[in-house]
């Protein structure tokens, strides 16, 4: 199962964050997004994408983070056992590829003024902590409408 999805900068700064289960307070979020970001800031690029939860205020068990950099983001899901990681990384690349296409060109500051856009690709993608959609075609047939809705 997906615990959180997150989205931040390079400074640490919260641009999207969805977690799965409803009993964290807010306070609690924010103490996971600053650790999530202090375990995946420093690590060179040559390391794997993938590090254990361990030090992040989870309430889960043998979490793992997975995370990919984008410009000037961390786009990163706390994940449990159950997910494979190379899936969640896949996962993560739909989702930005997804975004390039609804906003064409994102970037951060597409993030932080269309945050009702980046959610809605999150919810198609993401339903209750499970994977619900895969397929960049499928996706794009299903937003093809909202798109037009937006705009």
């Amino acid at each position: 199962m997906i615990e959180a999805f997150l989205v931040f900068n390079y400074h640490g700064k919260s641009r999207i964050a969805k977690f799965y289960d409803n009993d964290y307070t807010p306070e609690e979020q924010k103490a996971v997004i600053k650790a999530a970001y202090d375990s995946i800031s420093n690590r060179p690029d040559t390391y794997c994408n993938f590090v254990s939860a361990e030090g992040v205020p989870l309430k889960g068990e043998n979490l793992r983070i997975v995370y990919r950099r984008y410009a000037t983001l961390f786009v990163c899901m706390i994940i449990d056992q159950c997910e494979s990681s190379l899936a969640v990384l896949d996962l993560i690349q739909i989702f930005v590829e997804t975004l390039d296409k609804v906003m064409e060109n994102v970037c951060e500051l597409d993030i932080v003024l269309n945050t009702d856009r980046v959610y809605m690709v999150l919810d198609e993608l993401i339903m209750g902590g499970m994977v619900s959609e895969t397929s960049k075609a499928g996706l794009a047939e299903v937003l093809k409408g909202v798109h037009h809705i937006i705009n």
